[in-house]
């Protein structure tokens, strides 16, 4: 990757740099709101003696981007900087390499391709297959190994070895932190906008986003970083330990940043503990702000599939799991709800409504594996071996252990 000392501080400013050098590559994905969906998560909770708080969610669709995730940002300013520093005749003799179980795959293999750079792509026998079609759109150079931290770096090593690759890790990077960071640039410019049209006062509270390697949360939390009266919420599965987010930031005394997840969780994209970079993120502050991050929260696997149902259903937008995670924190996680509605009893009488938003991070996923999610108890046997292997559950090796899978 490149060196750290040629990327740009993590600033505001840096993601309005990043994002005038990615612009022309990337779709401009649509801000959504959905009525029902307000009056879901305006109503009361079904804990009882909870009280509600009142949201209008403003729905930053990046499912609508290309490949069909946040991913191609980062990929994109990553490639560009590399070109910048290495050489794009270099760059076409040596290619690019990295590890995903997915999205960061066809987001690197896509950006990388746009400037006719080969690129090499480790992903784990437990992706999707799907993922690994999307991927292959853009690249003949995959190569399958295990799950683990470990087989995937040893085959990243082997590549670099045969071919002098250069590394574009899936999130703990600067360069990829910053190009994420251009969705809540986007997100802002879009909310501004739309307030505006309707001659109403622009007040966003709540940011809430998925978070996994950290790469997007922490461009996010980079971005408003000097606007102390937007607050970033990440959000997390908590299956098998998939929240290591929550118990390392939130959990822990002091913060410790857990450093290994194994989980099957459907949130698949989620699958892998915060990096290096993003914690540092996380865990700091600015003079306009006491802490970048706000809080951790996260849910069950069956509030995630409520969610993605709304979606799906209300909306009429096509979400990966993954994507749906924050709104599910939103609609149905006790205590951001608490949290949320002590806070707006703070600025009014009788409660402030908060204008928030959600991002929906990808819509990676195909009809078979939403089938298996939210099929009959019989569907839900998983006799099928294609089905398991459509949810990302069983890899090509017949095996049902994950660690450590990066989107």
């Amino acid at each position: 990757m490149a060196d750290l000392s040629t990327t740009l501080p993590l600033t505001p400013d840096s993601v309005r740099t990043a994002y005038c050098k990615i612009k022309n590559h990337i779709h401009r994905t649509p801000l959504l709101t959905s009525k029902t969906i307000n009056n879901i998560a305006s109503s009361s909770s079904s804990s009882p003696g909870t009280p509600a708080p009142k949201f209008n969610i403003y729905f930053k669709c990046e499912n609508y981007q290309r490949i069909g995730a946040f991913k191609a940002r980062g990929a994109f300013h990553a490639i560009t900087h590399l070109i910048e520093v290495v050489g794009l005749e270099e760059l076409r003799i040596k290619g690019v390499v990295t590890h995903s179980s997915g999205n960061h795959a066809q987001a690197l293999a896509l950006a990388a391709s746009h400037f006719a750079i080969p690129a090499h792509i480790v992903m784990p026998t437990i992706s999707t297959p799907s993922k690994i079609a999307g991927t292959r759109t853009y690249t003949p150079n995959i190569y399958f190994s295990g799950s683990t931290s470990d087989e995937r770096e040893g085959v990243v090593r082997e590549v670099i070895s045969k071919t002098g690759a250069v590394l574009v890790p899936p999130y703990d990077h600067p360069d990829i932190i910053l190009g994420q960071g251009t969705t809540a640039l986007e997100l802002e410019e879009q909310y501004i906008a739309l307030k505006k049209s309707k001659d109403q006062k622009a007040d966003l509270k709540v940011v809430l986003t998925p978070l996994g390697g950290g790469g997007l949360a922490s461009g996010i939390c980079t971005y408003f970083a000097d606007q102390p009266g937007v607050r970033v919420i990440a959000s997390e599965p908590n299956f098998e330990g998939g929240n290591d987010g929550e118990i390392g930031l939130i959990r822990s005394n002091p913060p410790k940043r857990v450093e290994s997840v194994k989980t099957l969780t459907i949130a698949d994209g989620l699958r892998t503990p915060v990096g290096e970079i993003p914690w540092k993120v996380f865990t700091s502050g600015s003079e306009t702000k006491k802490k970048n991050l706000e809080c951790v929260y996260s849910v069950t696997e069956e509030q995630i599939k409520e969610a993605m149902k709304l979606v799906l259903e209300r909306m009429k937008c096509f979400i990966e799991p993954s994507g749906a995670v924050p709104l599910a924190v939103a609609l149905y996680n006790e205590d951001f709800r608490r949290w949320a509605y002590e806070e707006q009893q703070k600025e009014g009488e009788g409660g402030e409504v908060w204008d928030i938003a959600v991002v929906l991070s990808g819509g990676n996923t195909t009809i078979e594996a939403i089938l298996g999610i939210f099929g009959s108890e019989k569907e839900k046997e998983k006799e099928d071996v294609g089905e398991q292997r459509a949810e990302g559950t069983l890899g090509l090796d017949g095996k049902s252990v994950v660690e450590n899978v990066v989107g």
